[in-house]
């Protein structure tokens, strides 16, 4: 999507939210509907030149500030905000980080429950919050008792995670660059830097590997496992994004 059609895609959509609006109170029949780009501008408090700039599809250079003033004036819903600042090529600085919590959400508990292939979820720290019985089987050393369930930590600092994973260097590579997108959804919450920092002073590997800021999307492929009891497996792996909660992920793992 090129810069121009994003600006006008982005104007489009604050002057359909704004004729929207009731002026308050209400001024009888006008000739236009909603507010008044003044007016709007006088309740997110912001020149009217720049919410005129917006709807143009100008470059305004809309800071998160403005435009989380410009959500709250519009009267946006939740995923109406996230439009806004996804056109705005802005993030949201009220954007609510979750807490780390050992519950997954209902949705993602139960797709894993569903599947009858291995298949867990983990949150944004790569903590595994669900797991099904298959699952457990084959990560018996990552989801067993008593055991760190962060899979950051199981890859790099677990000595068994080197035996177990296939062609460990390019998985751990793979790994950590796509942890480094989800890292930059977070990178100002402390817990989250608190992990990477406890990772760079544990594993010289991690350190490295995060000094050559490498980032990935997260994506499938074939993945090999040297288990225990029934030598190497081989899957093919696929993660999905829960509508509800997109900080978390969805991985399931189909038998080849």
């Amino acid at each position: 999507m090129t810069g121009d059609h994003q600006r006008k895609l982005l104007g489009d959509f604050v002057r359909a939210h704004r004729e929207r609006l009731t002026p308050d109170p209400p001024l009888g029949r006008r000739r236009t509907p909603g507010l008044r780009r003044e007016e709007l501008a006088a309740r997110a408090q912001l020149s009217a030149t720049w919410v005129t700039w917006i709807e143009q599809g100008r470059d305004a250079q809309a800071s998160p500030q403005a435009l989380a003033r410009l959500a709250e004036a519009l009267l946006l819903t939740r995923a109406e905000r996230a439009y806004l600042f996804e056109l705005a090529g802005r993030r949201d600085p009220e954007h609510a980080l979750a807490e780390p919590s050992e519950r997954a959400p209902d949705s993602l508990a139960a797709a894993v429950e569903a599947l009858p292939h291995p298949a867990y979820g983990l949150d944004r720290f790569w903590n595994a919050i669900a797991w099904n019985a298959a699952a457990a089987d084959l990560f018996s050393g990552w989801l067993g008792e008593r055991r760190d369930h962060n899979l950051l930590r199981y890859i790099f600092l677990d000595p068994s995670a080197r035996r177990f994973i296939l062609d460990w260097p390019d998985r751990a590579v793979r790994a950590l660059a796509e942890f480094r997108a989800d890292f930059g959804a977070s990178f100002n919450d402390p817990p989250m830097l608190a992990l990477v920092e406890q990772l760079i002073a544990e594993s010289a590997d991690f350190a490295a590997l995060w000094k050559a800021q490498t980032v990935m999307d997260r994506e499938g492929g074939d993945r090999g496992f040297c288990h225990p009891e029934r030598e190497i497996v081989r899957y093919r792996q696929y993660t999905f994004r829960p509508a509800d909660r997109p900080d978390c992920k969805l991985v399931m793992l189909v038998g080849e």
